[in-house]
């Protein structure tokens, strides 16, 4: 398991007070950072071998302003060229946000997935939940 913590800004809220919808997809983006680690060491974009499929956000409670969120992040699944991360925002002890996010292994040359080598899937199992 990653974890990443965020502290919400005004900028963050929008017109009802809470923390707007639109920011749990970049909050877990940037959590995914140890992720595209195991994939790129140095996030050097020129060997990016990584492409966004899917991703789902199930808003469970309201997240606020000036309360620190805990982004938690695993491995759900990995197949032969994809992998599911599924994360978590936490918020004053409460599982506020969850979502899934597929990520493909990708040759942007042939453009096309390719199977994930075993050594970077052996990492990835090591953060692997039922």
């Amino acid at each position: 398991m990653f974890n990443y913590s965020v502290m919400p800004g005004f900028s963050d809220t929008d017109a009802l007070g809470h923390i707007n919808n639109t920011r749990l997809p970049v909050w877990f983006e940037n959590a995914r950072n140890p992720i595209f680690k195991i994939f790129t060491p140095t996030l050097d974009i020129n060997n990016w071998p990584l492409i966004l499929a899917r991703i789902t956000v199930d808003f469970k409670q309201q997240l606020y302003l000036d309360h620190l969120v805990e982004i938690k992040t695993y491995i759900s699944k990995i197949g032969n060229s994809s992998f599911t991360v599924t994360q978590q925002a936490w918020q004053s002890g409460v599982c506020k946000a969850e979502g899934d996010s597929t990520m493909v292994y990708f040759d942007y040359v042939s453009k096309s997935s390719r199977r994930i080598p075993d050594d970077i899937r052996e990492t990835l199992e090591q953060h692997l939940i039922s």
